[in-house]
């Protein structure tokens, strides 16, 4: 058994340069990510995720108000250390399988969210992966890193 978090917040949007909106629930397809959200698709940044702690330090408030405020599709609390490692496989509640596959991004001037914001912690703090198994996430499901 390894590291374990839990996801706060499963967001997604339909267009890219926005805020998240959170879902109850979001379907993860495999080599895509979450139906139905802009940044899905066939490439190494398929779900993005971000730690609640990190988001509610920055903002300055509880995750119930800020979820998806820096575009993220997992905001997760307690994400632990060991998954800021590319390579790093997570479980994400009963069958979503996700390998974390790059550390932080460059944040393109005139980033919308930096300026919705004031600061954009995810090319610092988010964590982006690829989907190796499908399933549903929920607020409330289990991360556990298990390689």
């Amino acid at each position: 058994m390894g590291e374990r978090g839990e996801v706060a917040a499963v967001c997604v949007s339909r267009t890219t340069g926005t805020v998240k909106t959170p879902v109850e629930r979001a379907e993860v397809r495999v080599g895509h990510g979450l139906v139905g959200d802009a940044h899905a698709g066939d490439w190494h940044r398929q779900v993005s995720l971000l730690g609640v702690e990190e988001i509610e330090q920055a903002l300055g408030g509880p995750i119930v108000e800020h979820a998806g405020r820096f575009a993220e599709n997992l905001a997760v609390r307690r994400l632990p250390p060991a998954a800021y490692r590319v390579g790093v496989r997570l479980r994400v509640g009963r069958d979503v399988l996700l390998e974390i596959s790059q550390i932080g991004k460059e944040c393109h001037t005139g980033c919308a969210i930096r300026k919705q914001t004031g600061d954009c912690i995810m090319p610092r703090r988010g964590l982006f992966a690829r989907v190796l198994a499908g399933g549903s996430v929920a607020p409330g499901d289990e991360v556990e890193v298990v390689e």
